[in-house]
């Protein structure tokens, strides 16, 4: 029934977007002819509903031409309502500056070829920032009572590993990921984004990650089933944290690491978070890096020693300005920050993408975090 409910919100919400990008902007573009106007957003409509269809009863076949273009226009339908919004308010504005009819339908037919222009290059893009292979963002974070002068953790985030993102791309991550010769790897969350028994041979390839591995929950794991996931990453030599903790170092230079298990496994009822369990086993005199994949989760940890949290989930928004939504609901977008004295949260731009393969403003990124102590 929720599912049901998702699924008419979705496709109304699209189709007012895409009524809106052919009402207030492909229809007004004095370079377009009409018939070319509505076709656009009704290809787009159609492409959604597919797209959603496929979700609900897998009618796509496994065909990654049909599920690139079927995802692609959900992201090229916010993109294009991003641009019909500053047509649309441009035009109310001019409408008020005085000037001769003459000289209005000229500048109207030069705005016009501008944004169309505009709305391609907007469009190539995305397409190209999503498909890019993810940068190498170094970080440098200094913690309290760290013990080695430094210390590599490559983060990888949010790869979605399913229809389009596929063995390929996770055997050249987990190759770049070996040449940065980390200390330790963590993955926060969304490995994967379909059905386990269908992208074992995906995955295979992070078996031949050389640093130790460990892995937490996100929230599309539940969507696809959080155990199968488990038992899978385990058979990789991953090992999960579940609402746990582990002691990092040798007997005299140790630190705290903390998995906790994502947030929507409150409403799921499978798995839950637990910060005290989590916690428990943690020595608070120790440094404490905790891995959770949602950046909202930080206010959960003040009441334990988290010197720096390792988050993901919002891609950095993916494409700009869909960013602000984002932060709507969580409280950091993407990068390095303070949150408050002493405890300190990285959130990942992600390592692959979800849905549309675009990017804007926001590229995918393997994460170096060089950690050494604060003086």
């Amino acid at each position: 029934m929720h599912f049901l409910i998702f699924i008419l919100v979705f496709l109304l919400v699209m189709a007012v977007a895409n009524f809106y990008i052919y009402r207030r902007f492909l229809r007004k573009l004095t370079t377009l002819p009409n018939h070319v106007a509505w076709i656009i957003p009704a290809l787009l409509m159609l492409g959604e509903l597919l797209f959603v269809l496929d979700n609900a009863f897998n009618l796509i076949p496994d065909s990654l031409a049909l599920y690139f273009i079927a995802s692609a226009v959900i992201g090229v339908t916010f993109m294009l309502f991003v641009v019909a919004t500053f047509y649309d308010l441009t035009m109310v504005v001019s409408q008020r500056v005085p000037f001769d009819q003459g000289r209005r339908r000229v500048l109207k037919i030069l705005f016009d070829i501008t944004m169309l222009i505009a709305a391609i290059s907007y469009l190539l893009r995305g397409l190209s920032q999503g498909l890019k292979a993810p940068e190498i963002n170094r970080v440098r974070v200094k913690l309290k009572d760290f013990p080695y002068e430094r210390y590599n953790i490559v983060q990888l985030s949010d790869i979605h590993v399913g229809r389009t993102i596929k063995h390929e791309f996770v055997a050249d991550l987990v190759s770049r990921t070996n040449q940065l010769a980390p200390d330790l790897v963590v993955i926060t969350g969304d490995l994967i984004d379909w059905p386990m028994h269908r992208i074992i041979h995906d995955l295979e390839p992070l078996r031949d990650i050389k640093a130790p591995c460990y892995f937490i929950l996100g929230n599309h794991e539940y969507f696809h089933g959080a155990q199968a996931s488990l038992n899978h990453i385990r058979s990789l030599g991953i090992r999960p944290l579940l609402n746990e903790c582990v002691r990092l170092g040798t007997s005299d230079r140790q630190f705290n690491l903390v998995g906790v298990n994502d947030l929507v496994g409150e409403r799921a009822g499978v798995l839950p978070p637990d910060f005290a369990k989590a916690f428990a086993a943690a020595d608070p005199e120790l440094a404490t890096i905790v891995l959770s994949h949602q950046p909202k989760s930080v206010s959960r940890a003040e009441p334990y020693r988290c010197d720096l949290m390792l988050s993901g989930h919002t891609h950095g928004g993916q494409i700009f300005p869909f960013g602000y939504l984002v932060m709507m609901q969580q409280p950091y977008l993407a990068g390095l920050h303070q949150h408050r004295p002493g405890q300190q949260i990285f959130v990942s731009r992600g390592t692959g993408y979800w849905g549309p393969p675009l990017r804007i403003l926001a590229p995918s990124e393997i994460t170096l975090l060089q950690i050494s102590p604060a003086i």
